[in-house]
């Protein structure tokens, strides 16, 4: 059978090795003929089974055309193991009327099933968002699939009656409570030098900033109160970072909701952070000192000597290999006790974290 499919349709490409999915286009001839009151159309039961719903088209294809046979080239069908899969005709009917009421502008793709959309969408602050929606074959009976770029679940309202329009609306009024939470972190993005993630997205609630060489502060912020102290974890070597914690503790009363946030920490840490305006990145990208890389897949040098003669930084990863090799180093639950790879004072790291 597959020889002779492939022989007859010479356009289909087999999808796996057992040759039974296959891709491309096929050539049908159906005809046509006119009584006194109707068209008729005639093909094969399995052709009729699969435009069962869609004649009509067929038949419209037909109308500025007279009589009769009609040869129906090169039409597009992907083989599937089961056609009932194939929404029905009111379904594309109803996404097309859908579409013209929310806008072609706002339609960024969509999929060749058309089942699968990627709108866009513009918050007050001019940022772009993307949303995807996946629709189901009984639309609108049944609620879309969604998801998009957010810190927080994307929890949509959904009827039978519900449209493309409402759901764009819901989207947009998500994304107009989440403006201050991007404020907050745009400020810091344009101020300060990141560190980790190297690339933020939209749903990225944390930010490394660098404070200076092998010093820096993770902060969390939360995206439902993002003025309000967030979560903060100083890095660096202890002789450095005690005297910012003393400040942050001693001073963490100080903290103002109604400014930003990047204007807190600075207050608070009694600091001035580097900016792009007064510094190079490459001040604070110092290599590994055993890899000798400054990013090892996404991980960056967080591990430092606290002999302030050395402060040489390392990745977690490398130098917790490095101390397992030892002989004279020791491992108590998670963590290992050793030397310094370059001033042999006593440097300990945590256990690296399995990958599952």
């Amino acid at each position: 059978m597959e020889s002779s499919l492939v022989k007859d349709n010479p356009l289909l490409l087999p999808l796996n090795q057992d040759k039974t999915v296959y891709d491309g286009f096929i050539t049908v001839q159906v005809s046509f003929y006119r009584t006194t009151f109707k068209k008729v159309l005639h093909c094969c039961w399995q052709l009729k089974h699969l435009l069962r719903g869609y004649e009509h088209i067929v038949k419209q294809v037909n109308s500025t055309r007279p009589a009769f046979p009609l040869s129906l080239q090169e039409v597009g069908l992907k083989s599937r193991p089961d056609c009932r899969s194939i929404p029905p005709p009111q379904y594309y009917s109803q996404l097309i009327s859908e579409m013209e009421t929310l806008g072609w502008a706002k339609l960024l793709s969509i999929d060749t099933e058309f089942q699968t959309l990627r709108l866009k969408a513009e918050d007050s602050s001019g940022r772009q968002h993307v949303l995807t929606v996946k629709l189901k074959s009984k639309h609108p009976a049944e609620a879309p699939e969604c998801s998009a770029d957010l810190p927080i679940p994307l929890v949509i309202t959904w009827t039978p009656q519900s449209t493309l329009d409402q759901l764009h609306s819901q989207f947009l009024l998500l994304l107009e409570s989440l403006t201050e939470f991007w404020d907050v972190l745009d400020e810091i993005d344009s101020k300060t030098w990141i560190l980790e993630p190297e690339k933020p997205s939209r749903s990225d609630t944390t930010r490394r900033i660098a404070i200076g060489n092998n010093v820096s502060i993770k902060v969390q912020v939360d995206p439902r109160h993002p003025k309000m102290l967030p979560e903060c974890c100083l890095l660096g070597a202890e002789h450095v970072v005690t005297p910012l914690r003393n400040k942050l503790n001693a001073n963490m009363q100080l903290w103002n909701p109604d400014s930003s946030v990047l204007h807190n920490l600075r207050d608070v840490l009694e600091i001035e952070f580097p900016s792009p305006a007064t510094h190079e990145k490459s001040s604070f990208s110092v290599e590994c000192g055993i890899c000798y890389s400054y990013r090892l897949e996404a991980a960056i040098p967080d591990q430092v000597c606290n002999d302030p003669r050395c402060g040489q930084p390392f990745h977690q990863a490398c130098l917790y290999e490095w101390l397992r090799a030892l002989p004279s180093s020791r491992q108590s639950f998670s963590i290992v006790f050793g030397e310094c790879p370059y001033c042999s004072k006593p440097i300990t790291v945590k256990m690296a974290a399995q990958k599952s």
